[in-house]
């Protein structure tokens, strides 16, 4: 099994809205960084664990638990020229862009800050604290994920 932190933005998709979805599921689309494209079509598989992230708000940090509940398959989104993550490069012959439905699994009772993340000596080497990092998917080593599963607020 493979461990994730996923980031969305909780204006434009956060954890309540997956909480809210049918059968608690979603498509996680619109990834348009090769790098977590790999990661999607590549590494990820049904049954993995992720840590659901706010970011760009006023607390910033991981606020549940999902689960990824597909393969990856090419995300629908960038065939269609009205959708605000269309690409026009993007050919459904030799897709460019894919995606993985992500299951609701808990909302923490609050969120692990950033700061909080930032200050635990036992998450150094973390890619989401790494210098730099702005991807959306990173992934993460069981070691990580356990601290991080134990600094679940209850």
């Amino acid at each position: 099994m493979n461990y994730w932190i996923m980031k969305s933005e909780p204006s434009v998709f956060g954890i309540d809205d997956l909480a809210q979805c049918k059968n608690q599921t979603e498509p996680w689309d619109g990834v348009r960084n090769y790098q977590v494209r790999n990661m999607i079509r590549d590494q990820m598989q049904p049954g993995d664990q992720a840590l659901f992230y706010h970011s760009n708000c006023k607390v910033p940090g991981i606020v549940g638990l999902m689960e990824i509940a597909s393969e990856a398959y090419p995300d629908p989104n960038a065939f269609d020229p009205t959708h605000r993550y269309f690409d026009p490069k993007s050919d459904p012959d030799q897709p460019r862009w894919f995606l993985v439905d992500v299951k609701f699994i808990r909302k923490f009772s609050d969120t692990l800050s950033l700061s909080l993340l930032r200050e635990t000596p036992a998450l150094d080497g973390l890619k989401l604290l790494a210098k730099g990092n702005r991807l959306s998917i990173t992934p993460v080593s069981s070691e990580h994920w356990q601290v991080l599963l134990k600094m679940e607020p209850k």
